[in-house]
This record gives C-alpha cells, structure tokens and sequence, in this order.
C-alpha cells in the first residue's frame, strides 16, 4: 500500500511541477487567468493543511491564501517531501482525529488522508485544464494514464 501511495504522491507532484512551469512559461504567466492561480494555491494549501493534521501540528493556514508565481514550486516540493515522508514512515492504518475549518471533529486513516490529498489536487487540476482552455490555452494533460506511460 505504501509503495502505491508514494506512486500517487508522485503523479500528483509531476503534472503539479508542470502546471507550475507552465505558470512561469516566459510572457505566457501574463495569459493566465488569475483564477487558475487561485485554484493552485488552494491545492497547495489544502497539502499543507492535511500534512499538518497527520503530524498533529496546530499551525493555521488559510485556504485560499494565493502565492506568487514564483513562490509555487518550494511550496509544492516541501509539500511533496513532507507528504512522502509521512507515507514512508507512519502506520497507514493508524486515525488521525482533527478538527475542520468548521470546528467539527472527524478522524480518518492516515491512508485516506494521503489519497484525499491526492484525489483533491487532481480536481482542482481539472478546473484549472477548464480555465485555461477557456482562456485559449492549452492545458496541461494530467491523467494518471499518460503519467504511467511515461514513467
């Protein structure tokens, strides 16, 4: 099960960094819609949330604080490394008991987690393919499929 979250973690952190890319793609950054930059910083966010949650660490953060561009890939590669570590070292099984943005108490596995993170980050992906594609730009392709065929 590990070895299958970490292959996640990794599909997720790939078409993350190519997104980020093509958010810094030379004049292209002044093409895309701000929305999109909205959406990728909640992605982020929500990585770092959970990743605080599964560590018992208290600190806040808001969800939908939006970063700069060229803030991104740091934030998504500290996200990734705290992520996989996790994964690497921690009993999947184990519950973790957190409180939500609405002071309600719920526990999940440290397995559903990780899969939530990822589950998460690849449907905001897909509104963002919406969003550029409205603005006329091609998005970045991130099925799982076409990331197993590469790698």
């Amino acid at each position: 099960m590990k070895e299958h979250l970490k292959d996640l973690l990794e599909y997720s952190h790939h078409f993350n960094t190519l997104l980020i890319k093509k958010f810094n793609d030379g004049d292209l950054h002044l093409a895309i819609p701000e929305s999109t930059l909205r959406l990728f910083s909640h992605i982020l966010n929500a990585q770092k949330i959970w990743n605080f949650r599964i560590e018992g660490d208290d600190q806040k953060v808001d969800v939908w604080k939006v970063y700069h561009k060229e803030d991104l890939m740091e934030i998504e590669n500290e996200n990734f490394e705290r992520s996989v570590s996790i994964c690497e070292r921690s009993d999947l099984n184990k519950k973790i008991s957190y409180t939500n943005s609405k002071g309600e108490q719920y526990q999940n596995s440290i397995h559903e987690i990780l899969f939530h993170i990822v589950n998460h980050s690849t449907y905001h992906r897909g509104q963002i393919a919406a969003e550029l594609r409205k603005s006329g730009l091609e998005p970045v392709v991130s099925d799982y499929i076409f990331y197993k065929r590469e790698n």
